[in-house]
């Protein structure tokens, strides 16, 4: 058995792509598991995968070339360098609710990655498995900014910026978040496409957008070293405002980042490519279930509390 967990960006999403930092945080309560069983007396190469929650059940060779696990599988037999896979059984279940802006696809990867090489026998080095997932990751989002895949795969909370080191974050005091999901799915990338179109019609203004992005990010890099939860919920409240400007959000996510902040929430904003998917609110401990409870009213999927805890390395 493998697995992945769900992610969530903290602050900095769609100004990553160009080069902004972002902060992204692992999230634990939600995750992809993949079991593989040998597929006896099939034929090499052979894979049957089974994934109830999407309500696949079928043959490797019964997909289309294009589908991520056919994707998925192609890429493991090249990098192996060993012809076919030896035949076998794959079950894929997952927590993680798809297109919401957890990370299901890159966690998917990891888990199948993990999975298969261990049934082989091939050790595995986490910095080979977040090249592998990017690379999965580029083939469905076009330009990802990697930071899902890097997450999911090392499992702790990461500063992350395109073409500099990774960095992983220092997190003084253990933070509660109250995930919801909108209820729309949303493709990261036809969202990521249409930011690029409008930051190419109106260069100065997107990059002024993503200027004071990479900012506020910086300064919620301090504030979490610090243990500074007040001052991290209003630079949430700010990207938040700054993603409608960039024209990311929807009504049923400015409603539920309202309904949070009411119900008393430190800050709350959309995560990951927005138009849908996933929202985050910063709470303290005793006030979560009241936010959890004013989001599922304001109209709010799988609303779950989840912390994100110290790390002093």
């Amino acid at each position: 058995m493998a697995s992945a967990p769900a992610k969530a960006i903290l602050c900095g999403e769609h100004a990553v792509v160009y080069s902004s930092p972002a902060i992204a945080v692992p999230i634990t309560q939600a995750k992809t598991s993949v079991r593989i069983q040998p597929w006896i007396q099939a034929p090499s190469g052979s894979v049957w995968i089974d994934a109830p929650d999407i309500h696949l059940s079928t043959a490797r060779s019964d997909l289309p070339p294009t589908h991520p696990l056919s994707v998925l599988l192609n890429l493991i037999e090249s990098d192996l360098r060993r012809g076919p896979l030896p035949a076998f059984r794959m079950k894929i279940t997952s927590t993680i609710p798809v297109a919401s802006g957890l990370g299901s696809g890159a966690a998917v990867s990891v888990a199948v990655l993990r999975a298969v090489y261990a049934f082989v026998s091939r050790p595995l080095p986490l910095e080979r498995l977040n090249e592998l997932a990017y690379q999965v990751e580029k083939i469905h989002h076009g330009t990802p900014s990697g930071i899902d895949n890097t997450v999911i795969t090392y499992a702790r909370p990461v500063f992350f910026q395109r073409g500099h080191p990774l960095q992983f974050l220092r997190i003084a005091q253990p933070f509660t978040l109250v995930l919801a999901n909108s209820g729309q799915p949303s493709r990261t990338a036809d969202v990521v496409a249409d930011v690029r179109r409008a930051w190419q019609e109106n260069p100065e203004t997107y990059q002024d957008y993503f200027n004071q992005i990479a900012s506020l990010v910086n300064r919620a890099r301090a504030a979490l070293e610090t243990g500074d939860h007040t001052a991290l919920g209003q630079l949430l409240d700010h990207n938040h405002a700054l993603l409608q400007q960039i024209g990311v959000s929807s009504p049923i996510l400015d409603t539920l980042t309202q309904a949070a902040r009411q119900a008393g929430a430190l800050g709350a904003k959309l995560s990951g490519a927005g138009r849908g998917g996933n929202l985050i609110a910063l709470s303290q401990p005793e006030r979560a279930p009241e936010i959890a409870a004013a989001l599922t009213q304001a109209g709010a999927k799988n609303v779950f509390i989840t912390t994100v805890e110290a790390v002093h390395e």
